[in-house]
């Protein structure tokens, strides 16, 4: 996955998004080491204080662990790695059902609409 960052948000928060949906669609998998911070931080071409800063939050989350003399690595738990999923599809739901308001949709209209464009009954 590319690193895209915006003005919208620190970077540090950027990254910390980048890397937790990579952990949700199994970019990164249970278990996996990460690259050392340096290494990751030319590879997403920023300051490597920022990405020790949002390592720092990740480990903070349980999503990531250090191991002293290892390095870093994605959490085990693969519970945790469920709950992320669960939790970053509800924030996308909860964005289309509010945009979906916006062109004054209600939440039943959203999903009928949400099922026709899945089956192709686009009008």
């Amino acid at each position: 996955m590319p690193w895209n960052f915006n003005e919208n948000s620190p970077i540090y928060q950027q990254i910390i998004e980048h890397i937790k949906l990579s952990i949700a669609v199994g970019e990164y998998k249970a278990g996996d080491k990460l690259l050392p911070v340096r290494e990751l931080a030319a590879v997403a071409e920023v300051n490597p204080n920022t990405m020790q800063k949002a390592l720092s939050e990740l480990e903070r989350e349980g999503l990531v662990y250090s191991q002293r003399t290892s390095g870093r690595f994605i959490t085990g738990d693969t519970e945790k790695i469920s709950e992320l999923r669960r939790i970053l599809a509800d924030e996308q739901m909860e964005w289309f059902i509010t945009k979906m308001g916006q062109l004054g949709f209600t939440a039943e209209e959203a999903v009928t609409e949400l099922e026709k464009h899945i089956k192709g009954e686009k009008e």
